[in-house]
């Protein structure tokens, strides 16, 4: 079992910045993937931006060259910064885990809200 504890999320006006980090609650020794998934009322959850444990990264056409996604190895934790914010940004966040050992596994943390004023 593995916990994932978010923080970060708030309110910030357009344009502005807000990052966003997710740690897992216990060592892990096989991280593979971790990203950020967001949902908007009436919206389908979707992926934001991912990074694998061998560093290669994916974002959503929506938020390439506005958020940059890295790792922190040592705390076992992921981080999202998120630039020139806008208003279709707001949404709760939710940092997802995936470990490809056998089974796979899949965690989630309980989502934390990022509102963008306008």
């Amino acid at each position: 079992q593995v916990q994932l504890v978010e923080s970060g999320g708030g309110l910030v006006q357009a344009g502005g910045s807000l990052r966003l980090s997710c740690a897992a609650s216990r060592s892990i020794s096989s991280i593979n993937a971790m990203g950020w998934y967001r949902q908007a009322p009436g919206n389908q959850r979707e992926l934001v931006a991912l990074i694998t444990s061998g560093g290669s990264t994916n974002y959503a056409d929506s938020v390439k060259g506005r958020f940059t996604i890295s790792r922190d190895n040592a705390r076992n934790a992921v981080s999202l910064q998120m630039n020139s914010l806008k208003p279709e940004d707001t949404a709760v966040y939710y940092c997802k885990l995936t470990l490809y050992s056998a089974p796979k596994r899949e965690y989630w943390g309980q989502g934390t809200q990022v509102t963008v004023s306008s």
